[in-house]
């Protein structure tokens, strides 16, 4: 049986949820597709750094981040290890998970890591949206010139395949458009605002379920929305796009008066992302939007997220995550991408 050897990189809540979701599924994957794994290196931005090439004791160091502990006394590694890099370096890992903080602005230092980790002969997976708005072409070219993979289907609505339903299965289909909703957070603010909460009392909810950081800005001024739709365009149209290049309007300016009015006409507002070709180039947008029951976007409530896209092969084509009892988008279903990701990597 092959084993694989797995190093974190950031590990928050996304990388709690897959160390979860891994050992849950252990014997699932050593059953169905002969894998067997270990943990070889762990990076944290407060709880230090963790090197054991023969493996380390991965539910131990979860027990340690969440009492607020350190995980260094863990490493058994004849060299300090205090460096993401020399956590990467030193692993001896088969396969990264980068899940570090998203950088807007230049996608760093997770373009270093999953740089690093694919010179180092490692697959690399990602949550991380800056890796693919501002290192896309560079990592996919050094990742094929290795004989690795540089996937990252968790950086677009959580667990839901998308990068990989236009890369597996429709190949040769050119991408002319598209639009939906694809930040959770302002879809169920807008949502609770219709029930008649205000704006701050809907940022509070959302807050205190965790889906929702403490400063609000990226999800409530569009910031989220807009490197999605920069990540989109940059693989699926073949344009580079960052998110300063998207047309940006959060809805910090949508009123409990201007939801209820949309209400009485039966509309509602929505927080819509889009992208459509113009010749050569692409326009991209996200901003507030009525929509009416005739859009497929109107019946998306809460934390419901999804994309229409429209080809030049099919008709359009529509891709909903849709809220159900025990599984809402999170941090659950973000580990789930990562997870499938790593399985069709390594087999």
């Amino acid at each position: 049986m092959p084993h694989t050897k797995l190093a974190f990189i950031g590990f928050g809540n996304v990388a709690h949820s897959l160390v979860r979701l891994l050992e849950r599924k252990r014997a699932l994957l050593q059953e169905k597709y002969d894998l067997a794994y270990s943990v070889t290196g762990i990076a944290t931005g407060r709880h230090g750094f963790a090197v054991n090439p023969d493996g380390l004791d991965v539910n131990h160091a979860l027990s340690l981040v969440e009492s607020g502990q350190s995980i260094s006394p863990l490493s058994n590694y004849h060299l300090p290890i205090t460096t993401s890099l020399a956590v990467i370096q030193h692993s001896q890992a088969n396969v990264m998970f980068e899940n570090s903080p998203v950088n807007h602005k230049t996608g760093q230092p997770a373009i270093d890591h999953v740089r690093a980790a694919l010179e180092a002969g490692m697959h690399a997976i990602t949550a991380n949206k800056g890796t693919v708005v501002h290192g896309y072409r560079e990592l996919t070219a050094l990742a094929k010139s290795k004989g690795r993979k540089f996937y990252f289907e968790a950086t677009v609505l959580g667990g839901t395949p998308v990068f990989s339903v236009f890369r597996e299965t429709m190949p040769a289909a050119q991408l002319i458009s598209f639009q939906g909703i694809i930040n959770s957070t302002t879809n169920i603010i807008l949502s609770r605002m219709e029930r008649g909460e205000t704006f701050d009392q809907a940022v509070k909810y959302c807050q205190s379920i965790g889906i929702a950081e403490t400063d609000p800005s990226a999800d409530v001024d569009g910031w989220d929305a807009a490197i999605k739709v920069a990540a989109l365009v940059t693989v699926l149209m073949d344009v580079p796009l960052t998110p300063q290049q998207v047309e940006r309007t959060g809805i910090r300016e949508i009123t409990p008066g201007m939801v209820a009015q949309a209400k009485a006409g039966g509309k509602r507002w929505k927080l819509v992302a889009s992208a459509a070709r113009e010749g050569d180039a692409v326009r991209a947008r996200v901003a507030p939007e009525l929509v009416a029951p005739s859009s497929p976007l109107y019946g998306m409530e809460g934390s419901t997220a999804g994309l229409s896209f429209r080809t030049d092969v099919l008709g359009d084509l529509s891709i909903i995550e849709t809220d159900r009892e025990g599984i809402t988008a999170g941090p659950d279903t973000t580990a789930y991408a990562l997870l499938a990701d790593f399985i069709n990597a390594v087999r």
